[in-house]
């Protein structure tokens, strides 16, 4: 049983959903306070990841100017649209493990480059799809770019020299390469990562190998325009191990200057349960299935806590973001695709598993203050699924869209007793909330009923805010393993839900495995 602060709101929540279900189950009470505002949950959490790897970029986002499949400038016009709606603020790009055999120059100018693409699946990369390409793409969907340079093959000068191309706003030769290439003005990269995961596919460093790469790429790259800086994020820890947090927090403490500087530092966690590769399965599972995906993925809070800590030591004043750049479920690839390409189904608890994890961000906002779920279109934990013309949203999509209220918003406590739901050797809590006060100026509540057999009643009571009604969407589904496809889009959609006053507590009821999102009417 667990009990979870977050604030204290000021009107009886009883429950949320389906007017004709009864919950077995106890009501929680739960308690917001309006009037303890909190940190920002800064917008940049619900970031996405797109790499070039299986058909996450080549038939997810690019489908080329000549393609029969409806576009602008050779970027899906289907996709964007869908990507528009949920407010993308960043997209992480080349890679992954891609970024570090990633060499820039293959993917601008007229003649491309192709290489083959060694980090997945050794298959060609016509490189139709650089950084101009990119950059339109960002646009396209009123994004922000979020670069990844490649120190593991690469070198300090041609990092330096993309980011010329990217951001100079004077006559160099790289800019008016830029301007031939059909872009004369400066492109904005608010975000840098330096390297990716250099203790693993990024180049097998040391904590001190690392650093000194560090030291230089952080000193010697960035952007070319004063008026647009860049957020250096450094390359952190992929497990709960603190020792290369440690060595490059010590490094930002000691170094820190005019000279060198990172703003950011990365975390990497998936959700794999019992152990590598990962191999359960993303359909047709049972509730056990089910308990042990997100008991593992709720390691992600003590992962954070664990490794702030030592952030902390180095930096009290929380100067340096906690960049959680990829997470998600990581599960068995779909039966008869290629294994290297990551594809995976998507469902209603996977769903679940995104709002639990955008909360624990949401509770941590003062030190992660930017996410980059994995990945955007077709590979692993998918917004989208393509198939040629066809394209499909996911339930995990959907939860993005009904949290857009939660970008910029601020935090408010949130104090509940979750209660508990047990599947065999696997307890779980049974509610996960958050509260925050939108830039709308609206109180808005998340509520995830992790209980997959039972409705769950919620009484909340809320300080300093009178309201009347909640009104919202929940996500609900048949059942945990169910899904959306091409021939059946709608399985899982959002529907209405609405809370009354009564009894001086507004009343819903929370359908079984369900995201709910709702604001709280004066």
């Amino acid at each position: 049983m667990r009990l979870f602060t977050s604030a204290a709101l000021g009107v009886s929540l009883l429950a949320l959903a389906s007017a004709s279900a009864t919950a077995a189950t106890p009501p929680i009470s739960l308690s917001i306070d309006a009037g303890k505002p909190g940190a920002t949950i800064d917008r940049h959490i619900f970031g996405q990841f797109a790499e070039h790897l299986g058909h996450g970029v080549y038939g997810g986002v690019w489908v080329g100017k000549d393609s029969s499949i409806p576009n602008t400038r050779g970027i899906r016009n289907d996709v964007v649209a869908a990507l528009k709606a949920i407010k993308v603020p960043d997209v992480r790009w080349p890679g992954g493990c891609y970024a570090d055999s990633y060499h820039w120059r293959d993917g601008v100018g007229p003649d491309r480059k192709t290489r083959v693409n060694t980090a997945w699946g050794n298959v060609v990369d016509p490189n139709t799809f650089g950084t101009d390409e990119y950059m339109d793409f960002i646009n396209q969907i009123g994004s922000e770019a979020y670069v990844s340079l490649n120190i593991g093959s690469g070198t300090v000068g041609e990092a330096q020299d993309w980011m010329e191309y990217m951001t100079a706003d004077q006559p160099t030769t790289l800019q008016q390469e830029r301007a031939k290439n059909g872009h004369p003005a400066p492109y904005n990269v608010p975000f840098m990562g330096i390297g990716n995961e250099s203790w693993d596919c990024g180049g097998l460093m040391t904590p001190d190998e690392y650093t000194a790469e560090l030291r230089r790429y952080a000193r010697f790259v960035g952007s070319y325009n004063p008026k647009e800086p860049t957020m250096k994020i450094a390359v952190g820890p992929g497990t709960d191990d603190t020792t290369w947090t440690d060595a490059v927090m010590k490094t930002w403490k000691e170094r820190r200057g005019w000279s060198f500087d990172f703003q950011g530092l990365s975390l990497h966690s998936y959700t794999v349960y019992d152990g590598w590769p990962p191999h359960m399965p993303s359909t047709d599972f049972d509730k056990t299935a089910y308990a042990h995906v997100l008991k593992e993925t709720l390691k992600m809070g003590p992962l954070i806590d664990k490794q702030s800590a030592v952030m902390d030591k180095y930096d009290p004043d929380k100067k340096v973001a906690l960049v959680v750049d990829e997470w998600g479920a990581w599960l068995a690839p779909t039966p008869g695709s290629n294994p290297a390409f990551l594809m995976q189904q998507n469902t209603q608890r996977d769903a679940v598993l995104a709002a639990l994890n955008l909360n624990i961000f949401a509770r941590h906002a003062d030190r992660v203050r930017m996410a980059n779920i994995a990945q955007m279109v077709n590979v692993l934990q998918a917004m989208i699924l393509t198939d040629g013309p066809k394209m499909v949203l996911t339930p995990t999509y959907h939860v993005f869209k009904m949290y857009v209220p939660f970008q910029d918003a601020t935090i408010i406590p949130v104090t509940y007793d979750a209660g508990t739901y047990t599947q065999g050797d696997t307890t779980l809590p049974r509610l996960d909330a958050i509260a925050a006060k939108g830039k709308d100026g609206k109180i808005w509540l998340s509520l995830t009923n992790l209980d997959p057999d039972q409705p769950l009643e919620v009484d909340a009571a809320a300080l300093g805010f009178k309201a009347s009604a909640a009104t919202g969407q929940t996500l609900t589904a048949p059942k945990v393993d169910s899904l959306n496809d091409f021939d059946h889009p709608d399985t899982v959609t959002p529907k209405p839900i609405s809370g009354k006053l009564k009894n001086g507590a507004i009343v819903l009821t929370l359908p079984p495995a369900s995201v709910t999102v709702v604001s709280l009417e004066p």
